[in-house]
C-alpha cells in the first residue's frame, strides 16, 4: 500500500445505508470561452463539440458579443448598421450540438460608447452607452430578433448576464451607479420583449456589489432573474504585483467554499451562478496545465455542493486570445484543452466528475491535505480522493484506507488517477524537448499521455466493510469506482 509521510494511514469511512444529499452536476451547468468571433473557428466548434458530449457542459458563455468584431453594430456611412449574421453562426451552432448560450452581454460598440478606453488586445470597449436609448434599441432587437428566429420556449431557455466585471476599471470605465442604469435599461429592453426571458447580474469579480445590486433592484422595482458573479483563490491575496505563485501561498484552503457560502447567502433565494471561477486568475500560470489544477477542481466543485445553481469553469479551451494568440502547446492557459485540442489533467478532472453518480453520501475522517468524497450512482459507488495543498504548503504522499460499509456484493473495482505520472501530457512535452509547434505524430503521442485509464483497484472485504487503501501522491486525484451486480 505505501505509507505516508508519518507511516499511518489516513482513514476515512462511509455508511452507504445513510441519507445521502443530491448531488446535482451544476459545474456542468456552464463552461467559459475567451470572445465571441473565436466561436467562428472550426478548431473551437470541435474542441466546444467534444467538451460538451465527453463534459457534460450545457451552456457557454464568453464575452464581446456586441464588439464592433462581431459586427452586431456598426456606424456605417455615419448611419447605424445592425448585422446579426455572425452572432446568429454562433448560435446556430451552439444549437446544432445541443448546447445553449450563457450571453454575455458585452463590450460597448464604439459608435454607442461614451469614451476610447478598451481592454484586451482586441479592443473591447469598455465604457457606458453615450445614449442609452440607443443601447435599449440594440437589445431590444437583438433579443426580438433572436426570438423571432429560434421561438420564444427556446430563448426561455438562455440566460442574459449585463456586462462582465463593472467593479473593475479595467472592464468599466464607469461608476456603480452607471452599471445600474445600465442594467435597469437593459433588463427593461429585454423584459419588453418577453417577461419571461431570464435577465441577471451584476456579473462582478470577487463577490462583489451583490448587496447593493440586489437592494438597488428591489427599491427599483427591477427583475433580477438570477444573480452573477466571479472568484479566484487568488483574489486579494498577496501585495500588488505578486505572481500567482506569491498570491496563492498568501490565500487559504477552501477560500472559494468561503466566498460561495457568503454569496449564496446574499443572493437569498434567486439562483446564483459563477459564471468564472478557476485555480488563479492569471492566463500564463503553469499550475493550469499541472495536476494541481485538477486536485484544485475536483475539491472546488465538491465543496461547492449547495451553494450554487452554476459554476462556469473559466475556460474549456485554450484557444484564447485576450492577450495575444500564443503558439506554445502548453503555456499555462486557461484552458481544459490545449491549442491542438489535448486534454490537460484539468479536463481528466472534470471527465471524472460527469461519471459521478448524483447522491453525496456522508463521510467521516479529516485530514490537513487529504479528502475524499463518496457518491452514489446507478449500480456504483465512487469514492474520490485528493490531496491538495496550495504553493509553499506542506504536502506529500499520503496512504489512505476507506471502510465502506452497506456495500452488496461487489462486481468489479477501478481506479482511475490523475497525478504527475498519469494523464500528465506536459510531462510528455516536455520530455519531447519542449516544441513550440508540434508534428502529427507528436500531438498523436501527446494524446496518448493524456489518457485517464481505468484500471483493477485491490479490496479488501471484511466481515462488515468493504476496504479500500491506496497512497496518494501530492497534488493527484484517484475515483475508485465500485460496481455491484445488476
Amino acid at each position: 500500500m505505501g505509507s505516508s509521510a508519518d507511516g499511518v494511514a489516513i482513514d476515512f469511512s462511509c455508511a452507504l445505508e445513510a441519507a445521502s444529499l443530491p448531488l446535482p452536476h451544476f459545474w456542468e451547468h456552464t463552461v467559459g470561452s475567451c470572445h465571441a468571433t473565436l466561436a467562428l473557428r472550426a478548431d473551437w466548434q470541435a474542441q466546444l463539440r467534444r467538451a460538451h458530449h465527453e463534459l457534460g457542459f450545457r451552456h457557454v458563455r464568453f464575452h464581446g458579443l456586441l464588439d464592433d468584431g462581431v459586427g452586431t453594430l456598426i456606424r456605417h456611412n455615419d448611419q447605424p448598421l445592425y448585422s446579426f449574421f455572425n452572432a446568429d453562426q454562433i448560435m446556430d451552432f451552439l444549437l446544432s450540438i445541443g448546447m445553449k448560450p450563457f450571453v454575455e452581454l458585452s463590450f460597448m460598440p464604439r459608435m454607442l460608447s461614451s469614451g476610447g478606453q478598451s481592454v484586451f488586445q482586441y479592443r473591447a470597449n469598455v465604457t457606458p452607452p453615450g445614449d442609452h436609448a440607443a443601447w435599449a434599441a440594440l437589445i431590444g432587437r437583438l433579443v426580438r430578433h433572436w426570438v423571432e428566429r429560434y421561438g420564444v420556449q427556446e430563448v426561455r431557455q438562455w440566460y442574459f448576464e449585463v456586462w462582465n466585471e463593472p467593479n473593475l476599471s479595467a472592464f468599466f470605465a464607469g461608476t456603480q451607479a452607471q452599471y445600474f442604469e445600465l442594467y435597469r435599461v437593459t433588463v427593461s429592453a429585454i423584459k419588453a420583449v418577453d417577461p419571461a426571458l431570464r435577465v441577471g447580474g451584476p456579473a462582478t469579480a470577487a463577490n462583489e456589489w451583490l448587496g447593493e445590486f440586489l437592494r438597488f433592484c428591489d427599491a427599483q422595482h427591477l427583475p433580477a432573474d438570477f444573480v452573477t458573479t466571479h472568484h479566484y483563490p487568488t483574489d486579494g491575496f498577496g501585495q500588488p504585483g505578486d505572481d500567482t505563485e506569491t498570491q496563492l501561498a498568501a490565500s487559504r484552503r477552501s477560500v472559494l467554499q468561503h466566498q460561495a457560502r457568503a454569496a449564496r447567502c446574499q443572493a437569498g433565494e434567486r439562483p446564483l451562478y459563477y459564471t468564472e471561477w478557476s485555480s488563479s486568475a492569471n492566463d500564463r500560470d503553469p499550475l493550469h496545465d499541472e495536476a494541481y489544477g485538477a486536485c484544485f477542481i475536483v475539491k472546488t466543485v465538491l465543496e461547492a455542493q449547495g451553494l450554487v445553481q452554476g459554476y462556469s469553469y473559466w475556460t474549456f479551451s485554450d484557444i484564447f486570445e485576450e492577450s495575444y494568440f500564443p503558439s506554445v502547446p502548453f503555456h499555462g492557459g486557461f484552458g481544459l484543452l490545449t491549442l491542438h485540442g489535448i486534454p490537460k489533467p484539468a479536463y481528466r478532472a472534470f471527465e471524472l466528475l460527469h461519471e459521478i453518480g448524483t447522491e453525496l453520501l456522508p463521510v467521516t475522517g479529516s485530514h490537513a491535505t487529504v479528502d475524499c468524497w463518496a457518491v452514489r450512482g446507478a449500480g456504483t459507488v465512487t469514492v474520490l480522493l485528493t490531496n491538495f495543498a496550495l504553493p509553499r504548503h506542506p504536502i506529500a504522499p499520503q496512504a489512505v484506507r476507506v471502510r465502506l460499509t452497506g456495500l452488496p456484493k461487489i462486481a468489479a473495482a477501478g481506479i482511475r488517477r490523475i497525478d504527475a505520472g498519469h494523464a500528465n501530457p506536459k510531462q510528455c512535452w516536455l520530455k519531447m524537448g519542449s516544441p513550440e509547434y508540434l508534428s502529427a505524430a507528436q500531438v498523436a503521442q501527446l494524446l496518448a499521455a493524456s489518457v485517464c485509464d481505468r484500471v483493477p483497484q485491490p479490496y479488501r472485504q471484511e466481515t462488515d466493510a468493504t476496504v479500500i487503501e491506496l497512497t496518494l501522491p501530492p497534488f493527484a486525484v484517484a475515483a475508485v469506482q465500485l460496481s455491484t451486480p445488476h
